[in-house]
Formats: structure tokens, C-alpha cells, sequence
């Protein structure tokens, strides 16, 4: 790809920058350029002086991607430790930058004596993907606690917005304005957000440690996955249907769908993004045919095809 950028920024692009190591899988293939920013105003440069025909993707820390083998035309922000701030702004209320770990939300919130932010605990990856998706878990969902977000577009203007200014649903946040408007906004990030939380009247140590011991027994932490590949549908639950299905165990080469919970896909070794593709569609045709359920993708799917990508495993079915 031939840029015009100033020379500081070229120095400090990667180019060819295999995204199998900035993703939670461990698989995809190589993005054109990779750019770490050092802080907002360094990201705000930056995107100035970007041609505006070059496309820009953001990744945090990669658990809620796949990228195909083929790669990502274009440029990849990668924001895991540059914005990384998390401050209590009053009684109730937390500043937290996109790149802080969801986790590190919950534990904060829980020494700072703040009740609600226990489902953050939940979510893997950081507070950026859970704002870009409404993250939830444990019956709860991050923007039920948002009160205000700031914003930076694709020439690098910061701007601060309202809930009001997106519709926000079950894992899906788009903006509220006219169809003209949200092209434009398609191409706004969010870098940071102010939530709100309730005082803890009571010690709630105990409920965060139950939440956690129940993630560890009933998802497959410490193998390489995406979190829940599949969004629930209305009243039913993906893992439930893709267990009846009896996919538990499933594999297309490395990448097979765990035996701990159905909606989540492992790879088990040198799985290519390939393979975890085509078990997700596998896993959407079986279920489609058996239970006469669409099953949704959770999981953000960029990138094109690599050149050695096999053909459609519909004889699978």
C-alpha cells in the first residue's frame, strides 16, 4: 500500500502485521499497516494525516475478532495500552478509557464501594469492544450505566455524546441521526465513557467471587477462543441449542466447539481462521435445520479470504 504520511508516523507503522498475535484465537491473516498510538492526541495526528481512502479498523484486545487469512486492507488502531485511564469522578460516577480491561472495571468498582459493576467481570476483553457491542453478562449490559461517551472521527475530532445519540439494543449500538448522518458517523470511535453505579450498601465481595467461580466452571478459560461466538436469541440460549444439536465436540480441524459450553469455539492448536469460519456456518446451518433458529454472530468476522481457503463444507452437514 503506498502512503503519504509524514515520516514519523511511517517510521512507526508495521507493516504486514500478522493479526494472529493481536487477537484472543491466535489466528488471521496479516493486516497492510498496524499503528500503536501513545495517547489520544497521538491518534488525533495521526488520523489527520491519513489519506481518507485508506480504511481504519480499531482492535482492543482482539477477543471479539476474527480476521480471515487474507488479511485486513488497510490500517489497524490498536488501542490495548494506550488509553488504559480509570478514575472515579464522584460518589457514583467512573471515567473509563476503551482499553481498560473489563475486569479491571469490576475490581475497581468493587474497592471503590460501587454496586453493579460486577458483570464487567464477565466480559473478556476490554471496556472499548463492550461499549462498540453492549457487552453484558450476568444480566446486565454496559450501557444501562452509560451517561456520556467521547468520540473521535476519521480526521481526528474528539466529540462528547449522549446515550441519546444511538440506538442501543441486545449486543448492537448504531447512531440515532438521519440515514445522511450515519455514514458519517460509521466512521467515529469511542475512546472513553462516564458511567454510573450505584453506592454498595452491603459488602458484595461474596457475589463477585460467586460470578467468578461460576465463569470458571462453566466456560473454557485458559483455551484459546472468542468468548460467545453467537448472540442468544429472543427467550432461548445459543449454547442450548448448539448442545441439543449435539455440536459439543465438533471440530473442523483445530478449531472445535468446547464440551464446557456450546457457544464457545476453541482452537485447539494451529487452527486457521478458515476452519473457525466454517465451523461457525456449520454451526448456523445445524441449528437452522434442527431447531429452525438463525443463530446471530456476537463475533466481529473482517478481512478477506486467504488464497488456500477451502471451499463451503456443506458436504458436512
Amino acid at each position: 500500500m503506498n502512503l503519504s504520511i509524514t515520516p514519523e508516523f511511517m517510521t512507526r507503522v508495521r507493516w504486514h502485521e500478522s493479526m494472529a498475535r493481536h487477537t484472543s484465537w491466535g489466528a488471521g491473516g496479516p493486516a497492510d499497516m498496524f499503528f500503536l498510538p501513545r495517547d489520544i492526541e497521538d491518534l488525533s495526528a495521526f488520523l489527520r494525516v491519513l489519506p481518507v481512502n485508506v480504511p481504519v479498523y480499531w482492535v482492543g484486545l482482539g477477543s471479539n475478532l476474527l480476521v480471515r487469512d487474507g488479511g485486513i486492507r488497510g490500517v489497524v488502531v490498536a488501542t490495548a495500552g494506550a488509553f488504559t485511564r480509570i478514575e472515579r469522578r464522584s460518589q457514583s460516577r467512573v471515567y473509563c478509557q476503551v482499553s481498560v480491561p473489563c475486569v479491571r472495571i469490576a475490581r475497581a468498582c468493587l474497592n471503590w464501594g460501587l454496586a453493579q459493576a460486577e458483570f464487567f467481570g464477565g466480559i473478556p476483553g476490554t471496556f472499548g469492544g463492550a461499549l462498540a457491542m453492549n457487552a453484558g453478562a450476568f444480566g446486565d449490559d454496559t450501557w444501562r450505566h452509560v451517561l456520556s461517551v467521547e468520540t473521535i472521527d476519521r480526521h481526528g475530532e474528539r466529540r462528547a455524546r449522549s446515550p441519546q445519540e444511538f440506538h442501543v439494543g441486545y449486543r448492537q449500538v448504531e447512531p440515532a441521526d438521519n440515514a445522511a448522518d450515519q455514514a458519517a458517523r460509521a466512521q467515529e470511535w469511542f475512546l472513553s465513557a462516564e458511567l454510573q453505579f450505584e453506592p454498595r450498601l452491603v459488602d458484595s465481595r461474596g457475589s463477585v467471587r460467586s460470578l467468578s467461580e461460576r465463569r470458571r466452571e462453566t466456560q473454557p478459560l485458559g483455551q484459546r477462543s472468542c468468548g460467545s461466538v453467537f448472540k442468544n436469541p429472543p427467550g432461548d440460549h445459543a449454547a442450548r441449542l448448539i448442545e441439543t444439536a449435539g455440536l459439543k465436540g465438533y471440530r473442523i480441524g483445530d478449531a472445535v466447539v468446547s464440551e464446557k459450553h456450546a457457544n464457545f469455539i476453541i482452537n485447539e492448536g494451529q487452527a486457521s481462521a478458515t476452519e473457525l469460519e466454517q465451523l461457525i456456518r456449520h454451526v448456523q446451518r445445524t441449528v437452522q435445520r434442527q431447531h429452525g433458529v438463525a443463530l446471530e454472530t456476537e463475533v466481529r468476522i473482517v478481512g478477506e479470504g486467504g488464497p488456500s481457503e477451502r471451499g463451503s463444507d456443506e458436504d458436512r452437514d
